[in-house]
């Protein structure tokens, strides 16, 4: 294993355990940190989805921190106040893992930025 998947593998279980502190319940998987970014991008707070809208927020989620790297812009919002994104720049053709990685990254960028959160230094 490379030394930055180490580092990625380290920032991203620090990241699980501090929206387990924040939220009080770690999240199973990316899937799950997409979905509360969504959550939070859009801004109605906790309530119950439907399997339609959990869906329509991770594609929120996803949007949001891969508008960092400039493959998404945010076009606006709907009438029901649903933030709906641009695609600017078709994505790489990776594979799962590589997608997988470049997603975390970008999730972790969105919690330094959006919450200006850092990932611990080894031994704290």
């Amino acid at each position: 294993m490379f030394k930055r998947d180490l580092e990625l593998d380290r920032a991203w279980a620090a990241l699980l355990a501090e929206i387990e502190r924040m939220v009080g319940k770690k999240p199973k998987d990316l899937n799950g940190v997409l979905f509360l970014i969504g959550v939070q991008e859009l801004g109605r707070g906790k309530k119950v989805f439907s399997k339609e809208e959990k869906q329509d927020l991770m594609h929120i989620g996803i949007c949001k921190v891969l508008s960092y790297s400039g493959y998404y812009e945010l076009e606006g919002l709907d009438k029901e106040g649903w933030p709906h994104w641009k695609l600017l720049k078709k994505l790489p053709h990776f594979d799962l893992l590589e997608q997988e990685k470049l997603l975390k990254m970008h999730v972790i960028e969105y919690f330094e930025k959006e919450y200006d959160w850092s990932i611990p230094k080894q031994g704290e």
